[in-house]
């Protein structure tokens, strides 16, 4: 483990950019020269910048692999979204094998790289905004927030594996909870009148358009 970027360099010979958009420039002017298209792989986890911009960056052929984590990650449970140029696929199946232990992988087009930004990477804080609003109901319904925040983190972790266990559609799995005339119905019903689904996707699509205007080549 080392703090310095060109000893880091040096000895791997997998390089993974970890930075926000705005430190790209300077960190690849402080390693370009020691990169060697041999011997180094890229692992970009920078977000909005294309393999094109990357390699422009670099002056050079280098392989480049954009990879797409969620904070999940800290705990072997992210939604690790993976593109690279097709001619390279040995980079690739690299970055697979890595990153499945880490969680999940799904490689996709690089031109789908930015909306996977918003649906598996901020979708993580929408996520625990929904639970976070899901316990405060809790909360008002009789429940300490420690009971209420357990109970709907745990039904929320149930209800996303009974998906990927399953391989349902989440609307097979919410009929059967509803019931005619019943409680469910009722709320979500509640729900939808104050734009529950709508927001969502809202907050979805907003977020993919900031992710196109997060890196500027000036």
């Amino acid at each position: 483990i080392s703090t310095n970027n060109v000893e880091a360099v040096k000895n791997s010979s997998v390089i993974v950019i970890a930075v926000t958009p705005q430190q790209l420039n300077s960190l690849i002017s402080e390693i370009k020269n020691l990169v060697n298209p041999r011997r180094h792989i890229i692992f970009s986890i920078v977000s909005g910048v294309s393999i094109k911009q990357i390699k422009k960056l670099f002056g050079k052929n280098i392989r480049v692999v954009r990879v797409m984590p969620n904070t999940a990650i800290a705990i072997r449970e992210s939604m690790t979204c993976i593109s690279s140029d097709e001619k390279d696929r040995r980079a690739c199946d690299l970055a697979v094998e890595l990153f499945n232990n880490l969680g999940e992988t799904i490689v996709i087009k690089e031109e789908l790289m930015v909306p996977a930004t918003a649906l598996c990477a901020c979708g993580t804080a929408f996520f625990l905004r929904a639970v976070r609003a899901a316990s405060q109901g809790g909360i008002e319904i009789g429940f300490h927030a420690e009971e209420a925040l357990f109970m709907a983190a745990q039904t929320a972790k149930g209800a996303a594996s009974m998906l990927i266990i399953d391989k349902n559609h989440p609307e097979r799995e919410v009929d059967k909870v509803t019931t005619p005339m019943g409680c469910t119905i009722a709320g979500l019903n509640q729900m939808e009148h104050h734009g529950f689904s709508s927001s969502l996707i809202k907050g979805i699509t907003v977020s993919a358009e900031k992710a196109k205007t997060l890196y500027s080549t000036d």
